[in-house]
């Protein structure tokens, strides 16, 4: 069976990584996602455990195109009957890539009448459409040639991990913060700190890897809802997964915030995830901080401006980061997640990588500066 996830933009190595790691075959990173094979078993392990995917989908169909009536064929040719029952509720989602039609609304329509025709003539009833809320998810791709049909197994988005998430300005979902994390190359026998931490993000999902938490382990998925769910190996795939969860005892893993709120909704967020009691977390200044280890990583969102004051702000905060980390940070390396490209500039340090990402539509780089002793040198 073949499978595409889509993720994060810049994230589909790490991810190509990630799903070979679960057993995920014939990987193929494309801009936008890792499309795959494997059995149903690869598909349930993959949304359990896959903390960088966005969805993991299940390719129905691929096949050329001319026109809308040579989509609305294709997606009535499929037995749609036997993957789901038509008591059940769909959504069909389009999105494309160079495609000459001139209405992708109309080309949607076109699917979600072909799936309901289909379904009518096999069991004399047609399934219910449900915007906010479906049963069923339906991708559909188009490039300038090429229709390609999907049946999503996640159901809501795999960045919600089950846990009701608090948030304070500029949040970075759960699955770009793990690829962060990965691309970091942070591993839990290493102290990791967030010092300016917001909701927390960076530490519950550095609190779950060090536990060996499945990031899908406190939610259901759609794939429980088709016909051909497999409920014992289902169950089998849950408990090996949940059999290397580590009980919560406190981790090197720490996390600041000047803003006493950001820090409370961190807790919050960390008692949400059960992981009360596994991160350090204190309301204080990072350019007041002593590190907590003489080695580690930090990884950080920075505050991000978005009005004159703000941006006047941050552009004097930049370079005062930089001489912290040169003056209590050697032996650390320091990844700065950033959409304020000013501070490759303004920090004055000499950045080892950057690395573009995208935290949904907007661009961004993830900083890299390698702090050895006797501090960095200046950008001249």
């Amino acid at each position: 069976m073949q499978y595409f996830a889509p993720c994060p933009r810049g994230l589909e190595s790490v991810l190509g990584e990630e799903l070979s790691s679960i057993g995920a075959k014939e990987i193929l990173a494309t801009d936008g996602g890792v499309g795959f094979s494997g059995g149903m078993e690869t598909a349930y392990r993959a949304n359990l455990e896959s903390r960088i995917a966005s969805r993991i989908l299940w390719k129905v169909l691929d096949r050329p195109y001319s026109g809308e009536e040579d989509i609305y064929a294709a997606a009535l040719s499929l037995p749609w009957e036997n993957w789901f029952s038509p008591d059940q509720s769909i959504k069909v989602n389009l999105s494309a890539t160079k495609s000459g039609l001139k209405s992708l609304d109309f080309a949607t329509l076109r699917i979600k009448d072909a799936v309901c025709d289909r379904m009518r003539k096999a069991c004399g009833k047609r399934p219910s459409v449900d915007t906010s809320s479906p049963d069923i998810r339906i991708h559909a791709y188009l490039t300038s040639n090429l229709f390609s049909l999907y049946i999503d197994t996640s159901g809501e988005a795999l960045f919600k991990r089950g846990a009701r998430q608090f948030s304070v300005d500029a949040p970075v979902r759960e699955n770009l913060a793990a690829g962060i994390l990965r691309l970091s190359g942070w591993t839990p026998d290493t102290p990791f700190l967030d010092p300016m931490c917001g909701s927390g993000t960076f530490l519950v999902e550095a609190a779950r890897i060090a536990l060996s938490i499945p990031p899908g382990a406190a939610r259901s998925f759609a794939f429980e809802k088709l016909s051909n769910f497999d409920e014992t190996l289902w169950k089998k795939v849950k408990e090996v997964a949940m059999s290397r969860v580590k009980p919560v005892t406190p981790l090197q893993i720490y996390g600041s915030d000047i803003l006493g709120r950001a820090v409370e909704t961190a807790r919050a967020n960390l008692a949400g995830a059960g992981l009360e009691g596994a991160v350090t977390l204190k309301q204080a200044n990072f350019l007041e901080l002593p590190p907590p280890a003489d080695h580690g990583v930090l990884v950080t969102n920075p505050p991000y401006g978005v009005r004159i004051g703000e941006m006047d702000e941050l552009a004097a905060l930049y370079p005062l980061l930089g001489d912290t980390l040169k003056k209590k940070y050697s032996g650390w390396r320091a990844y700065f997640f950033t959409a304020d490209m000013r501070l490759a500039k303004l920090i004055r340090l000499s950045a080892s990588k950057r690395t573009p990402l995208y935290n949904g539509a907007l661009e961004c780089r993830l900083f890299e500066y390698r702090m050895v002793e006797g501090g960095m040198k200046r950008v001249r």
